[in-house]
């Protein structure tokens, strides 16, 4: 690589550069809780300023400037890569969200005024750019050397889907985190905060504060989220230029995205549902690469459909939730138990659905056979869901009718 084909990358974190000092310098002259409306107003800003590198982006692979696209990057047309970076940057946005969930947990565990978050979110969002530079290195490194590591990329969000079907939030516990842990035997800290401060002079000695672990544990957070969102990217594309500022600017738009977005947590209650269907539907097309390759195109319709639905069913949920609470042994609990186990039922028939044709894509042999053991699959399921339905209809009922027994 000559000096000239990395102008670029100069340039480009030259930006970066600039954009974090105007934050740091012009834009945080004291502590303050951001607003709802100045979280609102940045987020838009970041969003724009991503639009508008896209923009960039597809005459840098279009007219091949410095290099890009020929030296620089992957030799791609300005369309091809103009869509890779749109999509890469709404699939690590979107990622970013259930982030954002932990960040809040984080903040409430350690009792952090709103007025000293966005210090910690700053320089968390800086380490976390250094920390994304290198995996993704690493990442393209891997890619290049060994091919069949697509393969386990996929596995790996395959298996974080699941992990996050499972798993809620309300089981994060910072105090276990192994770096806090070691921060803590290693140097001493201090019962209360000190203002913005991470270290301050305490009984004589050196002290970090509160706040330090905090930002510890932000960024050993966004490591581990790190190993999802890079394998995911490189679903979308495989060049590092494209993978490097798609991450960056879904990074810098995080704080902003916090502060607009964690007053309302709990009204994006199917959001992380959604998050699931992604990294599963990514993973799924990272295994199929080498075989049945689905088009960025398609990839972006898909993952654009998904989140949509999230928020749709997300703030039809929040809408009934004015209505009045309804008495635990009532009739309605009968209509709101079987739709429970409705949104079950579907939800796994749903996802056999998609196991079965990622099997018929992915795996060798006569597609009849693939199409036969479906069928069978789905019809014992179909049978065990009625059984099931038929059974919690019954006990509803008998809940019901010894609850209407026992009133006066």
């Amino acid at each position: 690589m000559s000096p000239l084909d990395l102008l670029p990358w100069v340039f480009f974190l030259a930006l970066i550069g600039g954009l974090l000092a105007l934050d740091l310098g012009l834009l945080r002259r004291e502590a303050h809780a951001m607003g709802f409306r100045e979280a609102l107003t940045r987020s838009a800003i970041y969003i724009s300023l991503g639009l508008a590198f896209n923009v960039l982006v597809f005459f840098l692979y279009e007219n091949h400037w410095f290099g890009v696209g020929e030296h620089v990057g992957h030799p791609l047309d300005g369309s091809t890569a103009a869509l890779q970076f749109f999509t890469g940057f709404l699939l690590e946005y979107s990622l970013s969200l259930d982030n954002v969930f932990v960040i809040a947990i984080i903040f409430n565990y350690f009792r952090i005024p709103l007025a000293y978050q966005h210090r910690v979110l700053f320089w968390g969002v800086l380490g976390a750019l250094i920390m994304r530079g290198i995996m993704i290195a690493l990442g393209a490194a891997l890619i290049a050397r060994f091919d069949w590591i697509i393969y386990v990329f996929g596995g790996i969000l395959i298996l974080t889907a699941v992990r996050m079907l499972f798993a809620g939030h309300e089981n994060v516990d910072p105090e276990k985190n192994p770096v806090v842990r070691l921060a803590r035997r290693l140097y001493p800290i201090t019962p209360d905060l000190h203002g913005e401060r991470f270290f301050v002079d305490w009984n004589g000695a050196r002290a970090a504060t509160p706040l330090f672990l905090v930002l510890l544990v932000v960024e050993s957070t966004d490591v581990i989220f790190a190993v999802d969102s890079i394998p995911a990217i490189f679903a979308v594309t495989r060049d590092p230029f494209l993978v490097f500022t798609s991450n960056v600017f879904a990074i810098l738009g995080l704080r902003s995205l916090y502060f607009a977005i964690a007053p309302l947590m709990d009204k994006f209650r199917y959001l992380k549902l959604s998050l699931v269907f992604v990294l599963a539907f990514v993973g799924v097309k990272m295994i199929l690469s080498h075989h049945e390759p689905i088009p960025t195109q398609v990839s972006l319709s898909i993952i654009i459909g998904i989140l949509a639905l999230g928020v749709l069913a997300s703030a039809i949920a929040a809408a009934r939730e004015t209505t009045p609470v309804l008495e635990p042994a009532s009739g309605d609990l009968e209509s709101q138990t079987l739709g429970a186990a409705r949104r079950l039922i579907w939800l796994v028939l749903g996802t056999t659905v998609l196991v079965m044709i990622a099997a018929a894509l992915a795996l060798p042999g006569p597609d009849l056979l693939f199409l036969a053991a479906g069928v069978a699959i789905l019809a014992a399921e179909w049978v065990w869901a009625r059984r099931l339905q038929e059974r919690l209809r019954n006990e509803v009922r008998t809940v019901v009718a010894t609850g209407g027994a026992s009133r006066p």
